[in-house]
């Protein structure tokens, strides 16, 4: 089994966190990392998925971010976007990816009490792998 990462370099010492749990968390369950993908922010994390999608030996995609709560809504337009395209490439590459990003309308300081569920996107996307393989 062989995921790509593609992580926001925005909020860069919670994300870079993120990454680590992840990769700890791939190592725990023997899964290979075949790229890891460091975009700007988390509006970009789209084309990093496409990316890697298009990879063929790339089966699934771990999504990695934090949208933090600013004075207006530009977190909720960032989010509600980002992760609607995540899952509508999804869907049109027939391969899973996790959306692992946090927020939007979080503090940074509850987005550091989140960094542990990158833990969780590794996870759903390893067992949308084994689900999808069971069913050919």
């Amino acid at each position: 089994m062989k995921i790509g990462i593609v992580v926001s370099e925005y909020n860069y010492d919670i994300t870079m966190s993120m990454l680590k749990r992840a990769e700890e968390q791939a190592n725990f369950l023997d899964v290979k990392i075949g790229a890891v993908l460091q975009v700007p922010g988390t509006f970009d994390i789209p084309l990093g998925v496409k990316k890697l999608l298009e990879k063929k030996e790339i089966e699934g995609v771990v999504t990695l971010g934090a949208v933090i709560k600013g004075e207006t809504d530009h977190d909720q337009i960032i989010m509600q976007n980002a992760a609607r395209k995540i899952e509508d490439l999804s869907v049109e590459y027939s391969k899973p990816v996790a959306l692992g990003i946090s927020g939007p309308n979080q503090s940074r300081l509850q987005a550091q009490a989140r960094i542990e569920m990158a833990k969780d996107a590794v996870d759903s996307v390893v067992k949308m792998l084994k689900r999808i393989n069971e069913i050919g």
